[in-house]
């Protein structure tokens, strides 16, 4: 499959406000959104982009040839450790799973091709999700499946898969999405009844929620008065993760502050969540469920 990057047009209107300065894609992945900005910045822009993937970072030092470009072989939760982070005008945050990801079954991705349970975005660090299964009790289990993928049959889908691991090792990808459709109570004709858990799952292991709002806590804390933030996520729990930082910190101040206040940081919210065009939904099913958001930072 093709990897198309979603929202690409509203990606450049909204994060691109001079084309002379310095920028950064948070999500490389296979590199559309990075090749775009690239090509909408005059000689003296810059880009500079992160991924933890190797295989992303492989694709990256194979495909761009450009003096403008640097890529960072870490993931975005790794922002604090830049030297100068308020050199940069904007962020992009493209979330979720590359489409590569999918396409290669020993990654461990797919509910549709056999693989090995794996789920990392960086393979290299950390165990893989079989591993990670055994060492979490049934309760904990069922918490996690719940809170990251919102789904109902949590407890039922634990037991069955902690039940499964007891008999056996060798659990692969087909077979614990096998597991997961057979103890599900009610199944949606839409979607594989696995897509929740395994969701939840992915987003465990990769500790998605918790690297996220580190991300933004460093660009709150150190991003430059009137950067941009463009934040594109595919589901729910991705979505809140962004209003529930950003909420609480958009407000209209009045002109004058007292100077004993506390707040030293807001954001401004840029127009209301925007979704992907038909046109682009009919062309590329993945951008179905995308949402975006843009904001700008501000300090007191």
């Amino acid at each position: 499959m093709i990897h198309i990057p979603v929202m690409l047009e509203e990606s450049l209107r909204f994060l691109i406000t001079d084309n002379n300065a310095s920028y950064l894609d948070a999500t490389f992945g296979r590199g559309g959104h990075s090749s775009a900005i690239l090509d909408s910045l005059s000689e003296t822009g810059c880009l500079t982009s992160f991924d933890k993937d190797p295989e992303a970072h492989d694709h990256a030092t194979r495909t761009f040839q450009d003096n403008r470009f640097t890529f960072i072989p870490k993931g975005f939760e790794d922002l604090d450790q830049l030297e100068n982070i308020s050199i940069f005008q904007g962020f992009l945050f493209d979330l979720g799973v590359c489409s590569s990801h999918f396409d290669n079954s020993l990654r461990g991705f797919s509910l549709n091709k056999d693989g090995p349970l794996d789920m990392r975005f960086n393979p290299t660090k950390g165990l893989p999700l079989l591993e990670k299964l055994k060492l979490i009790t049934e309760p904990e289990l069922a918490n996690i499946i719940y809170g990251f993928g919102d789904e109902k049959d949590s407890h039922r889908i634990a037991r069955a898969i902690k039940k499964a691991l007891n008999k056996s090792e060798d659990l692969t990808t087909l077979s614990l999405a096998k597991i997961i459709a057979d103890s599900k109570r009610m199944k949606s004709s839409k979607t594989h009844p696995a897509t929740k858990t395994f969701q939840a799952l992915r987003i465990w292991i990769n500790d998605e929620v918790a690297c996220l709002e580190k991300a933004f806590n460093t660009i709150a804390d150190l991003g430059k008065s009137g950067c941009r933030i463009v934040c594109i996520s595919f589901h729910s729990l991705e979505d809140r993760t962004v209003k529930n930082f950003f909420r609480p910190q958009i407000k209209h101040y009045p002109k004058e502050i007292p100077l004993n206040s506390e707040i030293t940081t807001a954001f401004n919210e840029i127009g209301k969540k925007i979704r992907p065009s038909q046109e682009e939904i009919e062309k590329n099913p993945r951008a179905r469920s995308a949402i975006m958001r843009v904001l700008s930072l501000i300090h007191i």
